[in-house]
């Protein structure tokens, strides 16, 4: 199994939690959203960099070949997944009013 196959098997487990918090709280939506463009840029900028001064080298092995610069696609599945369930879960545990 690749690397790329792993993250989509741990996203799709994290956008079920995720769907049912959303539920609950859909005005979080936007700012989740907003949290991942952020995230993005940040992975992509500080990843390239790292990479490029040789501070992480990656094999061949497991990775799907997919790059944003020197950044393989797999590093991006991260920010997103912690984006999503950091907050979801928080939903899911307060006890508070559902947003209608």
């Amino acid at each position: 199994m690749n690397y790329l196959a792993l993250n989509l098997i741990v996203l799709a487990i994290v956008a079920v939690v995720a769907a049912f918090a959303l539920r609950r709280r859909p005005r979080l939506i936007a700012p989740i959203a907003l949290t991942v463009v952020v995230l993005f840029v940040l992975t992509a900028v500080f990843d390239n960099i790292m990479i490029a001064v040789g501070l992480m080298v990656y094999s061949d092995t497991g990775r799907s070949g997919i790059d944003i610069g020197l950044a393989p696609i797999e590093d991006f599945a991260y920010p997103l997944a912690g984006a999503l369930l950091l907050p979801s879960i928080w939903v899911l545990l307060s006890r508070g009013e559902r947003d209608e």
